[in-house]
């Protein structure tokens, strides 16, 4: 589509080059002492035969240069693309390895909060042993003072 339309500007610009136009405007006194004026435009078409061998070499070097304007632009295009996809992959790649380290770390605190939780629950049945023995050294006493 981009090759048709450079081609078409090139063959509009040539056509437009061989045509010669000439504007003349003339100003008349009339004789009630107004002016009028009258523009006319005249436009030629060369008056020599043109040589058709000439326009389709020239417009063989357009369609030759639209062409590699056109390949140029497509593989202009495909690196784009290609460095869009890399980056794109690149992209992904760090995401999962991102996603993964989270999960790893999740892991460990979730270990780390297990580990505690444990040691916590070792650490209250301590507690609550070492109480109860108090508890019952203190019932003890108070049975002795009764006692008396």
């Amino acid at each position: 589509m981009k090759k048709q339309i450079l081609a078409a500007l090139v063959i509009s610009v040539f056509t437009v080059a061989c045509t010669k136009s000439t504007t003349k405007t003339e100003q008349v006194e009339n004789p009630d002492g107004s002016i009028s004026t009258t523009t006319t435009t005249v436009t030629e078409s060369p008056s020599h035969v043109v040589d058709t061998s000439k326009i389709n070499e020239a417009k063989e070097n357009v369609k030759t240069k639209v062409d590699e304007a056109g390949n140029k632009i497509d593989d202009a295009a495909q690196k784009a693309k290609d460095k869009i996809d890399a980056t794109a992959d690149k992209t992904k790649q760090d995401l999962n390895k991102a996603g993964q380290d989270i999960k790893n770390e999740a892991n460990k605190v979730g270990k780390d909060i297990k580990s505690g939780a444990q040691e916590a629950g070792k650490d209250a049945k301590e507690a609550a042993r070492k109480g109860a023995s108090k508890v019952e050294e203190a019932a003890k006493k108070v049975k002795e003072d009764l006692s008396k």
